[in-house]
């Protein structure tokens, strides 16, 4: 007979019986033999008070006996059941509310289900019974789903008036003389940094599969009323992608992170797993290098310590001009380059232009990724790029109708490293050749020459910091910074004001930032969800290639940024 929870009660309850009866009979017995014919009355009381209370400290020895029996017996029942990760802090190094485990809610024995013997043998957790636990995830046939989200309440103050809602503009800082950004500031509340989302998982012929959705509401509105009678603001899908993993190898397909952004955790691409700060401003830190865009990705893992990765990424012929960042000046007689071949990174009317852009092939990304263990984390990326357009002067001058073909190409290089307990020190680090897209576009992969020829722009950029969690407070603080490289040419008249750095431009050489905050977690439940509160400091500078005499030689700007989170509940099961 199996040895399980039920038949340990049934055994317990036969037990508690015999020994109860039996004690009863003892005591009863030892009275009766010590009270004489001759004794009184006070003697017959006195001997059953004594066999009462001999009587009583054998059960309270039973009690005893079967608190300790139920202890190993729960003991038992929880090493056969598999549990989930440990729950640790929510003010961690994740975005998300951590994998926790559920309490387990006791069943009685009669409703308790009982899982099929294929389910019992198979190695799909949802196929399993529940187990008398409630599951922290929700069954679909047999494959598990879990809410992605959270529900946000920033607020945010600059010193100036940066206009770029909560999210910095980080190359369109103003100076504090211009009129009227310079002299005003602003304050606005916005729940668009809000989450919503699905992930699935399961196992299917031995290999796993991740499905995973994400939506904010950071979307362009058409919307002319959004602070005045409706805050209608706009879903934007952040991420759609599906992953399978078999044995040593991995797929991935659809939009995900970039390749390029820096891991905390092999080359997933999981948010959990991924760098990107933990800063509440939702274009995160300047430096760093990102973008969330469609394209598929092969990984290997030799082993649990190594991981390459090589992805083929949606590709964008980018002269500059998006998020604030300064763009590259076209020659006089090729402005129509911009929107037709190159992507200038604003939208005309309801034309799209980077949905217009030729492109050779998509962006090559190659990757690997060290995890000795769970204290240190190092990697090594490459990206390999090309950019090709063609002079559409008719015009028999200089260049018309050549097509010009470069190759643009950067490394990025980083670790995240427990150096004491509970305290990392992070640094990502990218150099490029045309790669200018990748920082958050602050930076032009290209100038365009008189005769219509591409010329690479150089960018660079760097974070890094230190994060430390105090029990249930995260704190942070980061340094960021990138620099754009000067590549000016001469228009068709012998002018040196085309391309980018040239004197009299405003045109940004270097941006700076540093940046302190804290995530402190108020309330958390397995079940329930988290509440957290955070708050943030941010000062930027903005370097331009070039000032008027006598003007100011940067802009910079103050920021604080406080936020409110409701984190929904949920985890997977260990698969």
């Amino acid at each position: 007979m199996l040895f399980n929870k039920e038949n340990g009660r049934r055994v317990s309850v036969l037990l508690i019986a015999a020994l109860a009866g039996s004690s009863f009979l003892n005591a009863a017995d030892d009275a009766t033999r010590t009270v004489a014919p001759a004794q009184s009355q006070n003697d017959e009381i006195t001997a059953l008070k004594a066999a009462l209370a001999a009587q009583q400290k054998q059960l309270e020895a039973l009690q005893a006996t079967m608190a300790k029996q139920q202890e190993l017996l729960q003991k038992a029942v929880t090493a056969q059941t598999p549990r989930p990760a440990s729950l640790g802090n929510v003010a961690s190094t994740t975005p998300y509310i951590p994998v926790a485990p559920v309490p387990a809610m006791a069943i009685p024995a009669a409703q308790a289900p009982k899982p099929a013997a294929a389910a019992s043998a198979s190695k799909n957790p949802c196929e399993a019974g529940p187990d008398n636990v409630v599951p922290p995830y929700i069954r679909l046939g047999s494959v598990c789903a879990i809410p992605i989200g959270f529900m946000d309440l920033t607020s945010v103050w600059r010193n100036e008036n940066a206009a770029s809602s909560i999210g910095s503009n980080f190359g369109s800082v103003p100076f504090s003389t211009a009129v009227p950004a310079g002299k005003l500031s602003e304050f606005r509340f916005s729940p668009q940094n809000s989450r919503i989302g699905f992930r699935i998982d399961g196992d299917w012929k031995g290999a796993h599969f991740i499905g995973y959705n994400e939506f904010d509401f950071l979307g362009t509105s058409g919307s002319t009323n959004l602070t005045v009678t409706n805050g209608a603001f706009v879903p934007r899908l952040r991420l759609f992608w599906v992953d399978v993993r078999k044995d040593k190898w991995e797929f991935l397909a659809g939009q995900s992170w970039s390749m390029l952004t820096p891991n905390r955790k092999g080359i997933s691409a999981l948010p959990g797993d991924l760098f990107y700060s933990q800063v509440i401003d939702v274009n995160y830190m300047i430096g760093l290098t990102w973008t969330r865009q469609p394209g598929m990705r092969f990984l290997y893992h030799p082993n649990k310590q190594v991981t390459f990765g090589f992805s083929a990424e949606n590709p964008d012929q980018y002269m500059g001009g998006s998020a604030g960042g300064s763009a590259s000046v076209l020659p006089a007689a090729l402005t129509g380059l911009s929107t037709s071949q190159l992507d200038n990174g604003t939208n005309i009317g309801t034309f799209n232009p980077t949905l217009a852009i030729p492109s050779v092939h998509p962006d090559f990304i190659a990757k690997v990724a060290f995890d000795p263990s769970s204290r240190l984390h190092a990697e090594v990326a490459g990206i390999f790029r090309t950019f090709k357009d063609i002079n559409p002067l008719a015009a028999p001058a200089a260049g018309a109708g050549k097509t010009s073909t470069k190759n643009g190409a950067g490394i990025q290089f980083g670790f995240n490293a427990e150096v004491v307990k509970n305290i990392r020190l992070v640094s990502t680090n990218y150099w490029s050749d045309g790669g200018g897209r990748y920082l958050f576009g602050q930076a032009p992969d290209v100038v365009v020459r008189a005769d219509g020829s591409l010329s690479p722009v150089h960018a660079a950029g760097t974070v890094d910091g230190i994060e430390a969690t105090i029990k249930n407070t995260l704190l942070y603080t980061y340094y960021g910074g990138i620099y754009v490289g000067r590549n000016v040419v001469l228009d068709a008249n012998g002018t040196s004001k085309v391309g980018y750095g040239f004197t009299g431009s405003s045109q940004n050489r270097a941006i700076n930032e540093f940046t302190v905050g804290f995530n402190q977690t108020l309330w958390k439940n397995p079940r329930y969800g988290a509440i957290n509160f955070m708050g943030q400091y941010e000062y930027l500078q903005r370097n331009p290639w070039s000032v008027a005499p006598g003007a100011l030689s940067n802009a910079h700007d103050h920021t604080i940024y406080t936020n409110i989170r409701y984190t929904l509940p949920g985890s997977m099961p260990n698969f």
